[in-house]
């Protein structure tokens, strides 16, 4: 008899326990699912041992005797190693389980995830929109587009990580929703960098600008939340500038696929590039203040 049986719970393993995975991993354990997790620095996945994870030493065992697995990895070569490398998940997972690719690696590794995946297990493009507060709270939009199948077996699992689940029909769209909404958050962010160096120099508070912000139509809660952070000089990382950068990329990417230009996207990467070249990756995107000038 499996431990799924015997605990009358679903196995769920989450592969990688980072500024996502945690609060992914930590959610499914509160709504009572059995969650094995895996991370490529074991010590950040042993962390929640105490709070009833599973660990496993590789992907293969993380994936054995599961009902659906999520990865939450930087990138598609990231998923696509532990999913298919020497120990690789995708090989142990049974026929009937669903592999749940939250994610965000674009449009062109989504289908190339998916072609892994087809005729071996369920796939679902699930990414999410959220930063690790939302995710925290279990609070995250949910982008999901794959088999309609298998929405009813998935709900109690994304009930329990987001406030909505955006069902998409064509599959890989919620890869493709999710590049523009991010396209459209790193807008928002570099415009408020930038709009703020400007009040600076022009001898204004930059307080004054956000509460005027708030208090009109002009204002995103978005936007602001990241201007009081820059102006506070707290970067205390909730969606990491190296990652937005790397979403801004594969923005990038396909736009020239399509054949259009992002010359605003375009900007804001080389200067958040800077940034990070002067040792502000690992912060918070709110750190693309540090190259506004």
């Amino acid at each position: 008899m499996t431990d799924q049986a015997k605990t009358g719970r679903t196995g769920v393993a989450v592969l990688d326990i980072g500024v996502m995975g945690a609060p992914i991993a930590r959610n499914l354990l509160h709504a009572g699912f059995d969650v094995t997790v895996w991370n490529r620095t074991k010590e950040k996945a042993e962390a929640l041992a105490a709070q009833g994870a599973s660990v496993a030493s590789a992907p293969s065992e993380a994936a054995s005797d599961v009902e659906f697995l999520i990865t939450m990895l930087t990138d598609g070569a990231a998923v696509e190693a532990a999913m298919t490398g020497p120990e690789g998940a995708l090989a142990a997972l049974s026929p009937d389980a669903v592999w749940i690719q939250m994610s965000t690696v674009g449009v062109a590794a989504t289908q190339r995830l998916a072609e892994l995946a087809d005729k071996r297990v369920g796939f679902v493009d699930a990414p999410v929109s959220g930063s690790s507060e939302p995710a925290e709270r279990g609070e995250l939009l949910i982008l999901a587009s794959g088999n309609p199948a298998l929405r009813p077996r998935l709900r109690p699992l994304l009930d329990a990580l987001g406030h909505r689940t955006l069902w998409l029909d064509r599959p890989g769209d919620g890869s493709r929703l999710k590049l523009v909404l991010n396209n459209w958050l790193a807008v928002l962010a570099e415009g408020m960098a930038e709009t703020i160096g400007l009040a600076t120099s022009l001898g204004l508070d930059p307080g004054l600008l956000l509460d005027t912000l708030a208090e009109s139509q002009l204002g995103s809660a978005y936007a602001t939340a990241k201007g009081r952070a820059m102006v506070k000089r707290d970067f205390t990382p909730g969606f990491p500038l190296h990652h937005a950068c790397k979403d801004a990329a594969l923005a990038l990417d396909a736009a020239d696929r399509h054949g259009i230009e992002l010359p605003l996207t375009e900007a804001l990467s080389k200067r958040w590039n800077e940034a990070i070249s002067l040792g502000h990756g690992n912060d918070d995107v709110a750190a693309a203040i540090t190259t506004a000038r």
